[in-house]
C-alpha cells in the first residue's frame, strides 16, 4: 500500500473532532489594569465550588472560561467597578468549538509516497498537510516522510508518554547523521510545541518551522548558514496523550492524561511539572494547573528532561537555545517564570534576542508580540502592593532548560491571537503564524551566530569574518 493511500485512510477514519459538550459555556475578558486583586479573590472563591479555567493572563486582561450560570455567580462576587470592566469574548463556546473542527479528508493525496519525490508531488504534500490541523498519526507519518526524503533530517525519539505513545521529533543539521565523534560539541536549539494539548497552533507551528528550514536549506543563504552551524531539534507534540484526547474527546483538554490521586480528575499540567523551583501551589487535582504531588511526576516531562540531559552529557551536543511554543496572547516570555524576585544573569542578552524576535514578527506580518518576563502573571506591581498571579509559574520548562541544561536563550512564545479565537484559531492562520515564526527563528539563530541580526537583515558576510561564518572564538561563545 502506498503511503498516500495509508494516510488518506487514517484521515478518513479520524474524521472531525468528537467534542465534549460545551453548551452554555462562554469566555469572558476582564480588564485588570486597575484592580486585579478583586478578580483574583473572586476567582479563588468561585474555585472553591469547582475548577476555574483561566485561558490567558496579561498585565491588561484576564480571560476566563465559564458556564453562564457560574459567570453570573462570578460577577456577583465582584465589586461594581470590576463588573463594568468585563466583555464577552466568546459568547457561545459550543458553536465556536464546532466551527473550529477540522474538515474530513476525502482525497487520496494527503501525503505523497516518498518514492514519488518529484518537486510537484512534494509541494502537493506540503500544501495538503498545512491546509488544516492534523491528528497525531498523520503528524507522525509526515515526520517519517521528512526523514526519508532529506539527508540532513533525522528522527528523534524522546521516549513514551503515560499512555505509551511515542514522543517524537526531527533533528535538522548537516551533522545529524553523524555519531557525534570526538569533534567540537554541536550547538543545538530545541523547539517544542504541544505541551498543552488544546494549543493546536503550537503543534502546527513547530511542524511548519521544520518544513520551512528543510525546504530553504541550500536555497536561502541564511538558512543554509544556520543549519551548517547549528542543529535544530523540533518536537511538535510533547504531550501526545492529551493531544490525541482533544481529537476524540474534549477539544479544550489542556493537561496530560496521566492518572492522579483523584480518580475522576486525570492529567498534569506539563508546563508546571519540571524540577526547577517546582511548587504545589495548586493542590487540586481537578485544576487545569495541577502539577502533581512532586516534581517530575509527569511522565512526559521526565522523557524530555532525560533526553536533554543525555544530549548534554553523552551526545556531544550543547543546547544553547530553547523555544517552547504555546497559545495564545502574542507574547515573548523569558525566565524566570517561578518568581519575579530573581533576574537571570544574562537578562540584557535575553531581552535583546527577544527584541529581534518581536521585530522580525512585526516586519513579517505587522503583528505586535509583547516582551516580558514569564513571572509576570498580570504585569508589574501596583502602588497598593504586589499584583496577584492568575497562573502558577513554578516548574516551567523554560526555567528548567535555562537553569539545569544551560540553554542561555530560553523562551516561551505565546502565539496568535489576542483573544478573538483563543485556543480555537482557524486553520487559515496556520501558514501566517508559521511564516512569522520562521522569520523570528531565523533572526534569533542569526543573533546566536554572533551577527546581531545583520545577516537576517540582508547584510553581507564574508568567509573572513569569524562571527559571520559561525567560527566565533571561545570568548564570544562563552558569552552565549
Amino acid at each position: 500500500m502506498h503511503l498516500s493511500a495509508l494516510f488518506a485512510s487514517i484521515a478518513l477514519l479520524w474524521g472531525p473532532v468528537v467534542g465534549a459538550q460545551f453548551d452554555g459555556e462562554t469566555v469572558l475578558r476582564f480588564n485588570v489594569t486597575d484592580d486585579p486583586t478583586a478578580l483574583a479573590d473572586a476567582l479563588r472563591r468561585l474555585g472553591s465550588s469547582g475548577p476555574v479555567d483561566v485561558w490567558a493572563a496579561t498585565d491588561e486582561f484576564v480571560d476566563v472560561r465559564l458556564h453562564r450560570d457560574r459567570a453570573s455567580l462570578l460577577l456577583q462576587l465582584l465589586p461594581s467597578t470590576v463588573q463594568q470592566s468585563y466583555s464577552i469574548l466568546i459568547p457561545d463556546l459550543a458553536a465556536a468549538v464546532g466551527a473550529s473542527r477540522p474538515t474530513t479528508r476525502t482525497d487520496s493525496s494527503l501525503l505523497s509516497d516518498p518514492r514519488d519525490s518529484h518537486p510537484d508531488n512534494v509541494a502537493r504534500t506540503i500544501d495538503v498537510f498545512f491546509e488544516d490541523f492534523q491528528p497525531l498519526p498523520v503528524i507522525a507519518r509526515w515526520m517519517q516522510l521528512m526523514d526519508s526524503m532529506f539527508p540532513f533530517v533525522c528522527p528523534v525519539n524522546l521516549g513514551r508518554s503515560a499512555e505509551g505513545r511515542e514522543i517524537t521529533g526531527l533533528r535538522l543539521g548537516v551533522a545529524c547523521k553523524d555519531d557525534g565523534g570526538d569533534g567540537e560539541p554541536r550547538k543545538t536549539i530545541v523547539i517544542t510545541g504541544g505541551l498543552h494539548a488544546r494549543e493546536w497552533i503550537s503543534t502546527s507551528t513547530v511542524a511548519y518551522l521544520a518544513w520551512s528550514f528543510i525546504s530553504a536549506y541550500g536555497k536561502e543563504r541564511l538558512v543554509t548558514h544556520i543549519l551548517d552551524n547549528f542543529d535544530l531539534v523540533l518536537v511538535p507534540v510533547v504531550n501526545p496523550d492529551g493531544y490525541e484526547y482533544t481529537w476524540n474527546g474534549d477539544r479544550l483538554w489542556r493537561k496530560t492524561r496521566q492518572g492522579t490521586g483523584a480518580p475522576v480528575c486525570r492529567g498534569l499540567d506539563l508546563d508546571r511539572a519540571f524540577g526547577y523551583e517546582w511548587d504545589n501551589s495548586t493542590p487540586d487535582a481537578c485544576s487545569e494547573s495541577y502539577a502533581g504531588v512532586s516534581a517530575f511526576e509527569a511522565v512526559e516531562a521526565v522523557a524530555l528532561a532525560n533526553w536533554a540531559r543525555k544530549e548534554k552529557e553523552e551526545q556531544n551536543s550543547q543546547i544553547i537555545g530553547f523555544v517552547d511554543f504555546h497559545s495564545y496572547s502574542q507574547q515573548i516570555l523569558y525566565p524566570f517564570a517561578y518568581s519575579c524576585d530573581t533576574d537571570p544573569p544574562n537578562l540584557e542578552n535575553l531581552e535583546e534576542a527577544a527584541f529581534h524576535i518581536s521585530k522580525a514578527i512585526r516586519q513579517s506580518s505587522g503583528l505586535n508580540y509583547r516582551i516580558t518576563s514569564a513571572c509576570n502573571g498580570v504585569g508589574p506591581d501596583t502602588v497598593a502592593g504586589p499584583r496577584p498571579r492568575f497562573l502558577s509559574g513554578g516548574g516551567s520548562a523554560i526555567d528548567w532548560f535555562y537553569h539545569e541544561i544551560g540553554a542561555r536563550y530560553s523562551y516561551q512564545i505565546k502565539l496568535r491571537d489576542t483573544g478573538l479565537y483563543g485556543f480555537l484559531l482557524p486553520k487559515e492562520q496556520i501558514r501566517p503564524t508559521g511564516d512569522e515564526m520562521f522569520e523570528a527563528l531565523k533572526h534569533v539563530a542569526d543573533f546566536l551566530l554572533g551577527n546581531n541580526g545583520r545577516e537576517s537583515r540582508g547584510w553581507p558576510y564574508t568567509s573572513h569574518d569569524p562571527l559571520a561564518t559561525g567560527q566565533a572564538d571561545e570568548e564570544t561563545w562563552a558569552e552565549l
